[in-house]
């Protein structure tokens, strides 16, 4: 990408999409052009053509997605799968028909299999069944992935795509009701140590492993593979290390100061038991993570009290 390369970051007041726009921005990218979904709703063709032909960007990041926990998930399972494959045609079809130079679409590491070996290669695609709670979710992002695949094969178009695993950092949701659990972790504790209560519950048994990447290093990847890859094959972003939920809560309580118990309501969903990345090929390409998991939550924990206006002590 040129320094004066038009480019359209699509969900860039999301927590993906604005790491994104920071890390462009860092590196003098001022071409930038965004829509709010106000402004552009790219569930409709019509509109997203419209705004195509009038912008013409040469670029796209497509990290605009309807996105949450189990919960919202496991809820609202229609509404993933049709808002999510509609953004998705929407913008890619779009981008072949005007012409777009390259586009990075963005899923999710829910596209594995739920049993599938460990750590996750990115060849473990469709060679099983999926988590039940989130399966709408990962059934859109693995066709998102199959689309870039093909309009590369059919019309040789530079679409590539990238699997990040679980993320946290700025403009993260903190809504208990659809949050992933990392941020929900953080305001449980911070209104447990609020209330002096002793108790802090928690879903499931703690004992699932998740592995945990900073938005800050997902943007910084996401503008290097841009700029530096062009293939089929998604590429997986992540650190290549993972822990327990149990580790990530203790952990939390500590950076939070909460004092109290953790307990767990076994009663219920664990979701997948294990999702880490295997990170080999991003690694190979010559990038690796930077901000490590207490840095990172300390860092988050910070703006959470910032801006969510909470009271700390």
């Amino acid at each position: 990408m040129n320094i004066d390369a038009k480019i359209y970051v699509a969900g860039h007041r999301g927590m993906v999409g604005s790491a994104i726009t920071r890390n462009l921005k860092n590196k003098g990218y001022k071409n930038l052009i965004f829509r709010t979904s106000a402004e552009l709703d790219l569930r409709n063709q019509t509109a997203v053509n419209a705004f195509l032909e009038q912008e013409k960007p040469e670029y796209i990041f497509l990290a605009a997605a309807k996105v949450g926990g189990i919960m919202a998930n496991n809820t609202y399972r229609a509404d993933f799968l049709y808002e999510n494959l509609m953004i998705q045609n929407n913008v890619i079809h779009g981008a072949y028909q005007h012409q777009v130079k390259k586009l990075m679409f963005l899923g999710s590491s829910c596209i594995y299999p739920k049993l599938a070996p460990q750590p996750l290669k990115e060849d473990y695609l469709l060679s099983g069944k999926l988590e039940d709670t989130n399966e709408p979710y990962a059934i859109a992002k693995i066709t998102g992935i199959k689309m870039c695949e093909s309009y590369r094969r059919q019309y040789n178009c530079d679409f590539i795509s990238v699997m990040p695993t679980n993320l946290y950092g700025p403009n993260d949701s903190y809504n208990l009701q659809n949050s992933h659990v990392l941020p929900a972790l953080i305001r449980k504790f911070h209104e447990a140590k609020l209330a002096q209560k002793e108790e802090v519950e928690i879903w499931g048994t703690g004992t699932p492993l998740r592995e945990f990447l900073h938005a800050d290093d997902l943007g910084d990847a996401c503008v290097f593979l841009m700029q530096n890859y062009s293939g089929s094959q998604h590429i997986n972003i992540g650190v290549g290390n993972d822990v327990s939920i149990k580790e990530l809560a203790l952990l939390i309580q500590d950076v939070v100061g909460h004092k109290g118990h953790i307990v767990f309501d076994i009663s219920k969903p664990d979701g997948t038991p294990r999702k880490l990345m295997d990170v080999s090929r991003l690694h190979q390409l010559g990038w690796k993570h930077k901000i490590e998991l207490r840095e990172g939550i300390q860092m988050v924990y910070n703006d959470f009290v910032k801006k969510e206006n909470v009271k700390v002590w």
